[in-house]
């Protein structure tokens, strides 16, 4: 792995887990956690992005900086030192979020999740191993983007990678701003 310093951050990266991108032939694969196959699925992975002409060490610190409009409170999530540390900036009760949240945060994460496929050529190589593999975020933490951990949860982040997975060429080059 690589240490990434230009946040001045300790992350390493990718995922503590490596999966190989092998052809997945079950029906359903479930994902959750960096520390196992798959990992590099959850918006917690160390994968730096790059939008609105900045770089975001995981998709976790994009999506939840966005619930902000003031741009200290934008900076205050994305300098977290951790995916989870951001999570929990961006979950923070006391500070208002912005007033049209629900209508824009899709939008947000779709941004996110796909400059990351996009941006790692072994990312879109693991996500197109998948074939057609329905993608289940399982994890009894999270009822909008995971499945519940019971299966009756919206799962919108598997659904999102279902959908960044078909829009990916068949063909690996990804883009001409990729990073190996």
């Amino acid at each position: 792995m690589i240490l990434l310093g230009f946040f001045g951050l300790n992350l390493a990266w990718g995922a503590s887990f490596v999966t190989p991108p092998t052809p997945y032939t079950q029906d359903t694969l479930q994902f959750y956690s960096t520390n196992d196959a798959y990992g590099e699925f959850s918006n917690f992975a160390a994968f730096p992005i790059f939008l609105n002409d900045e770089w975001w060490p995981t998709s976790e610190h994009y999506f939840q900086a966005h619930k902000y409009t003031d741009p200290d409170l934008i900076k205050w999530v994305q300098s977290a030192p951790t995916a989870f540390e951001a999570a929990q900036r961006g979950r923070d009760q006391t500070v208002p979020k912005r007033a049209d949240w629900v209508q824009v945060k899709e939008g947000f994460m779709r941004q996110a999740v796909t400059d990351k496929f996009r941006r790692y050529t072994r990312l879109a190589e693991l996500l197109l191993s998948t074939g057609q593999a329905h993608l289940i975020e399982h994890t009894k933490n999270d009822c909008e983007w995971a499945d519940c951990g019971d299966g009756t949860g919206q799962n919108k982040l598997g659904l999102l990678l279902e959908s960044v997975r078909d829009s990916l060429p068949a063909e690996i080059p990804i883009s001409n701003y990729r990073v190996h």
